[in-house]
C-alpha cells in the first residue's frame, strides 16, 4: 500500500496532523519509535494557555492564537481540559503593577474569551487566594487559563485518527526513508518497507537526528533542546486555584493543584547539549524550584517532601535568542521538496496549546502535493469522549453506577468522558469489571487500554494514559507490571 502521509513521531504534533489528515480523507501512517507522548508531550506543566509571559517578548500572534484555541479546545475536551484560575502576588522590584495591568488586559482580550473569567486585582490581606503566601505580599491579581491532561490530548489525537482511517503504529522505529520517484520509500524497524507520497517529521527533540541520518536531507533550520524539570510534592495548599510566581532571574514558576492530593511545582529552562533521550531533573534544578516556592509560601518545602519529579526536552526552533528562557515557542516548518520528488516537511518547536491549528498549517503547506481532498474539519470538532456536558455527565455516571464511589467516578470520567461506557456499560458491580489492580483499575479499564489506547506496558498506565503512579502501591504497581509483562 502506498499511504499519502507517512508521520514520524507520536507526540502532541504528530498525533494532531494524523488526525486532521485522516479526517480530511488522507491515508495516513504514524510510526512512534516508543510510547505515545513518551517524549515531550507528557513532560510540560500541564496548561492549555496562550503564554502571559509571552507578552514581553512580544509574541502578539502566539499569544493570541493560543488564546483562540484554549477555547476550541476547552469545548472539545471538557472531560481532559477544564478552567484553573490563577493567583499572580505582586513582587515587590520586579514587574511594576501598572505592567501587570497592562499584560492581563491584553491577555483578556487578545483573542475572544467565552467560557473563562476576566483578570481582576485583588487584595491578598484577608483574602483566602492570599493565605498560603508570606505576609509580604498585598497586592495581587487573578485570571484564568486551562488545565490539560497532556499525555491524554496526545492519545485522543491518535484515537480519533485511528477511527477515521489512519495507522497507528507505536514501538515503531523509522530506520531510513529515501525518494523513490515521486513517492518516499520507508524501511522500518523489524523489516517493514511502505512508501508514502509525503513525510512529516514530527520527531520532536530528534527532529534534526530524522532530518540528518534518516532523510538525508539538508535543513537551515535547527532545533534548540531546552530541559525543563517539575517536581510534585504534597497538597500544599487548600483550593483549586494556581500560583505563578515571579522569580528574581525574571522567570516564573508555577504551584498547580494536581491529582487532588498533591502539588505540582515547575517549571525550569535549562539548555541541554546531550543527545536527545531520557532526561531527569538536577540537583540544582531542585534547589530552584525549592528555592522559588519557598520564596512566596509560608510553609516550607523540603527535598525530603518530593514525591515524584520529571524532565522533559523541549525542542524549540532556534532563533538565536542567547537565554534559554526567551527562546521563541512559537513553531517553524521546513519543507524539502525539489521538483518532481516527494516532499518532507519537518516541524520545528510548537506547543501543546496550539497543536491542533499547526496540524493545519502543516496541511496548508501538504495540500498541493496530494490529490483533491477534505477542508479544514478540527475546529468545530470533538475529542472521543468529549461530546459532554462535564458536570452533568459526571452526575448520571454516579447515579447509573453508584458501586463505582464518588473518587473512581471522578477519575473515570476524567479520563475517559463518554468513552468510559465502553467497558462500564454491562458492570453493575466492580466485581463485573475483573481484578482490581488497585485505585479502581480493572481488568475491563486495562483491556479498553490495551486494545483502544496502545497501551504495552505498565508505565504506559500508570504515567501516561493516567497518573496512577502517584497513588498506586508498590505492591499494586508490581502486580500489574507482573500482569502486562514488563
Amino acid at each position: 500500500m502506498i499511504y499519502d502521509l507517512l508521520i514520524i513521531g507520536g507526540g502532541i504534533n504528530g498525533c494532531a496532523i494524523a488526525r486532521d489528515a485522516a479526517g480530511r480523507g488522507l491515508s495516513v501512517r504514524l510510526v512512534e519509535q516508543n510510547d505515545l507522548a513518551s517524549g515531550t508531550s507528557s513532560a510540560s506543566t500541564k496548561l492549555i494557555h496562550g503564554g502571559l509571559r509571552y507578552l514581553e517578548l512580544y509574541e502578539f500572534r502566539l499569544v493570541h492564537e493560543a488564546l483562540a484555541e484554549r477555547e476550541l479546545l476547552l469545548a472539545a475536551a471538557p472531560h481532559i481540559i477544564w478552567p484553573l484560575k490563577f493567583v499572580l502576588p505582586h513582587e515587590k522590584g520586579l514587574r511594576p503593577v501598572w505592567m501587570l495591568r497592562l499584560g492581563l488586559f491584553l491577555y483578556d482580550h487578545l483573542a475572544r474569551r467565552k467560557r473563562l473569567e476576566e483578570s481582576h486585582m485583588i487584595s491578598l490581606k484577608g483574602d483566602a487566594l492570599g493565605a498560603p503566601l508570606r505576609e509580604s505580599y498585598n497586592v495581587g491579581f487573578t485570571y484564568s487559563d486551562c488545565w490539560v491532561e497532556d499525555s491524554r490530548l496526545v492519545v485522543l489525537n491518535a484515537l480519533d485518527a485511528k477511527e477515521r482511517g489512519a495507522t497507528i503504529s507505536v514501538g515503531t522505529k523509522l530506520i531510513e526513508a529515501r525518494r523513490k520517484g515521486e513517492n518516499w520509500a520507508a524501511r522500518l524497524d523489524g523489516g517493514a518497507e511502505i512508501e508514502a507520497r509525503a513525510l512529516v517529521n514530527a520527531a520532536g527533540p530528534w527532529v534534526s537526528q530524522v532530518i540528518e541520518d534518516a532523510l538525508h536531507v539538508h535543513s537551515r533550520k535547527h532545533v534548540r533542546l531546552v530541559k525543563g524539570s517539575h517536581i510534585v510534592v504534597c497538597k500544599l495548599y487548600e483550593g483549586d486555584h494556581a500560583y505563578i510566581l515571579q522569580n528574581p532571574d525574571g522567570r516564573i514558576v508555577f504551584a498547580i493543584p494536581y491529582e487532588r492530593a498533591f502539588t505540582l511545582i515547575g517549571t525550569t529552562d535549562v539548555p541541554y547539549d546531550g543527545a536527545p533521550g531520557d532526561v531527569s531533573i538536577s540537583d540544582a534544578e531542585t534547589a530552584y524550584l525549592l528555592d522559588a516556592i519557598n520564596h512566596f509560601l509560608r510553609v516550607s518545602v523540603q527535598r525530603d517532601d518530593i514525591v515524584w519529579s520529571y524532565s522533559g526536552l523541549r525542542p524549540l526552533y532556534d532563533d538565536g535568542s542567547l537565554n534559554a528562557s526567551v527562546v521563541t515557542r512559537d513553531y517553524a516548518f521546513d519543507l524539502d521538496a525539489p521538483e518532481g520528488a516527494a516532499p518532507a516537511l519537518s516541524i520545528f518547536g510548537g506547543k501543546i496549546t496550539t497543536a491542533r491549528r499547526l496540524a493545519e498549517h502543516a496541511m496548508d503547506e501538504l495540500r498541493r502535493f496530494f490529490p483533491p481532498h477534505g477542508e479544514a474539519w478540527t475546529q468545530d470538532a470533538a475529542f472521543p469522549g468529549g461530546d459532554i456536558e462535564f458536570d452533568a455527565f459526571l452526575a448520571h455516571l454516579k447515579a447509573e453506577k453508584p458501586f463505582l464511589g464518588d473518587e473512581c467516578a471522578l477519575r473515570l470520567a476524567r479520563a475517559y468522558g463518554s468513552r468510559a461506557e465502553r467497558f462500564l456499560a454491562h458492570a453493575r458491580s466492580m466485581e463485573d469489571l475483573g481484578r482490581n489492580f488497585g485505585c479502581g483499575l480493572t481488568e475491563a479499564e486495562l483491556r479498553y487500554l490495551i486494545e483502544n489506547e496502545w497501551a504495552r506496558k505498565a508505565d504506559d498506565v500508570l504515567w501516561r494514559r493516567s497518573k496512577l503512579g502517584l497513588h498506586m502501591s508498590p505492591v499494586e504497581q508490581g502486580a500489574l507490571r507482573e500482569h502486562m509483562g514488563g
